[in-house]
């Protein structure tokens, strides 16, 4: 049964920021910012290089999540599932050139009115072990 598996950790997914990513995220969110851009803006603002606006998030802890909702032990049904929620906490800001690592925690499954909710939570770092973002990962399974 999948519950048992709640508590389930996967470790390691790296993801390297690149500065042409950040752009091109900025530009399809609209964000036009100059730190987003362009190297001099964001270093006069006090950041080590571009940095990503704080969703880009998504971006770099999307590969960590693909493995855990793949995963047989947790036993998705994906022809059944929606989107539930995304939630994020920020912390030191990404820049290019950053290798943010994210790993991920099963926090809870439960069920309510003939659905399961599957919580997970993932947690980015970047190379110096400075947490970056904490996010709470939720789908719903309907009951069939």
């Amino acid at each position: 049964m999948a519950g048992e598996n709640v508590g389930k950790t996967w470790t390691g997914f790296t993801y390297e920021v690149g500065l042409e990513k950040i752009r091109e995220y900025a530009n399809a969110i609209g964000e036009a910012g100059a730190v987003h851009h362009d190297r001099a803006a964001a270093r006069e603002a006090g950041f080590r290089d571009v940095v990503a606006p704080p969703m880009f998030a998504v971006v770099y802890s999307a590969g960590a999540m693909g493995p855990v909702l793949f995963d047989p032990d947790v036993g998705m049904d994906f022809a059944r599932m929606l989107h539930g929620s995304q939630e994020f906490v920020w912390g030191e800001p990404v820049c290019a050139g950053d290798a943010v690592t994210t790993d991920v925690e099963w926090k809870d499954l439960s069920e309510k009115d003939d659905k399961k909710f599957f919580v997970f939570e993932s947690v980015s770092r970047n190379a110096d072990g400075a947490e970056v973002a904490r996010g709470t990962w939720t789908n719903i399974v309907r009951g069939g």
